[in-house]
């Protein structure tokens, strides 16, 4: 298994170079201040946070999860993505050959 990931300060951490280790996990880090290494996920990051951070108030950690869940849901589940033709996560996962949306 491999997590590739940035270089920012919460991965690059003992903690987590341990934890890896442990784990048999492989951490691959993108090149210092070459965020197109990592497109994908620095999109998706930027919706998330966005659409669903700093767009609620979290009251405690279960709001938290419920609010995130709801918006993993959408997400994946709802949402038409134009990076795989206009059609929704879920129905590739599925292996559907569901039309795209309009």
């Amino acid at each position: 298994c491999m997590v590739v990931s940035d270089n920012g300060s919460e991965f690059i951490s003992r903690d987590l170079d341990l934890w890896a280790y442990h784990k048999g996990v492989v951490l691959d880090f993108s090149r210092p201040g070459k965020p197109t290494d990592n497109s994908f996920i620095e999109s998706f990051n930027g919706k998330f946070r966005a659409e669903c951070l700093n767009a609620h108030w979290f009251m405690n950690l279960d709001d938290a999860r419920v609010k995130m869940e709801d918006w993993r849901r959408d997400y994946n589940e709802f949402r038409p993505h134009s990076a795989i033709g206009n059609k929704v996560p879920i129905s590739l996962m599925k292996g559907s050959s569901a039309p795209p949306l309009t």
